[in-house]
């Protein structure tokens, strides 16, 4: 090893016969270890302090076959091309080359609504999850502000993100201001029901910030039993990070 190699820090990323590899140092851990992120389709390789790090990095680099058997469990990434049906909210959408900005298209008829976008590859990929993420703002406000009114807590600031570790967050107000909750833009590609649920939650928050016994008693006065709901997010969370991707 020479004596200039630069040390390994927290976040650095390796390369292990082709996967991405992210070092962490975890103080509460008690050993090295290796765990996957299906979120962020990557390895997590674990040390309790930096000194460990390198122990960390040469763990992973010894277990490439539990590595490769880990990421080959991921869904697949879903490219989007025009003439695809994708669901969002649970309601069939068709993809189609369109001129000007990105817009979605509801039909008058009532028949399935279009997404309508320019240029291809990622660059129409992005275009698409620009609308998709535009439609996720409009029908999480709505929701979020139907179960706050139901709550009788005041309408909180609401705002959507690309959120890789929570499906959404809650900051209750202070002193007269209005609380702030965020929401994953992702929610949109589950069904309707789910994301209501993810409002639901996060209003919930507003009166209780914690996931104690009288939290889930106002979740489940407002959408009855969630259990259901959560058990998809555990499931299916990571084909709605691969898509698009």
């Amino acid at each position: 090893m020479s004596l200039f190699q630069t040390p390994l820090r927290d976040g650095d990323q390796l390369d292990v016969s082709g996967a991405v590899v992210r070092l962490k140092v975890n103080a509460r851990a008690r050993r090295v270890s290796l765990r996957l992120d299906r979120t962020r389709r990557e390895i997590v390789a674990t040390a309790p302090s930096p000194r460990r790090l390198p122990e960390a990095a040469a763990f992973a680099r010894a277990r490439v076959d539990w590595i490769t058997a880990r990421l080959a469990e991921l869904p697949d990434t879903t490219p989007l091309n025009p003439g695809q049906l994708i669901e969002v909210f649970g309601r069939p959408v068709r993809l189609e080359t369109g001129t000007g900005r990105a817009r979605w298209i509801e039909p008058e008829d009532g028949s399935t609504p279009r997404i309508a976008a320019m240029g291809d590859g990622e660059g129409y990929a992005r275009a698409v999850m620009l609308v998709i993420r535009r439609k996720a703002g409009e029908v999480l406000v709505e929701r979020t502000a139907h179960y706050a009114a139901r709550l009788g807590v005041t309408m909180p600031k609401v705002s959507v993100a690309d959120a890789k570790s929570r499906w959404g967050s809650c900051k209750p107000g202070q002193y007269g201001t209005p609380g702030v909750i965020r929401y994953s833009w992702r929610l949109a590609l589950a069904p309707f029901e789910v994301a209501d649920y993810v409002a639901a939650h996060e209003c919930a928050h507003l009166l209780e910030l914690n996931h104690g016994p009288r939290f889930w008693a106002h979740v489940r006065g407002l959408i009855g039993d969630e259990r259901r709901h959560r058990a998809w997010l555990r499931s299916e969370g990571a084909r709605l990070h691969a898509f698009g991707r």
